[in-house]
């Protein structure tokens, strides 16, 4: 099982990386690092996250600090589609 970063999701890696670098740049990079590894250990229970429908259909969500890691299942790979923070409002899905 692979893990996809989607464009929007390493644009959103790239915004906390930048974010974070402002104060500690050193931390920047590892905190990115730590995210990429959490992406990549869903594959262990790609299901075993909650559906989250208010973001779209076969949408999961796996809270990660103060962020949160929104993907989904493709075939065998889990795309990882979008890693906004939890404190932001995202468009609800209709």
């Amino acid at each position: 099982m692979f893990c996809i970063f989607t464009a929007q999701a390493e644009t959103d890696l790239e915004s906390i990386a930048d974010y974070i670098a402002l104060d500690n740049p050193a931390r920047a990079l590892s905190f990115v690092q730590e995210i990429r590894e959490r992406c990549r250990h869903i594959a262990h229970a790609p299901r075993g996250y909650p559906l989250a429908p208010e973001y779209g259909e076969d949408i999961r969500k796996l809270p990660f600090g103060n962020y949160l890691i929104l993907y989904t299942l493709q075939a065998d790979d889990i795309v990882i589609l979008h890693i906004p923070h939890s404190a932001r409002d995202l468009p609800v899905h209709s």
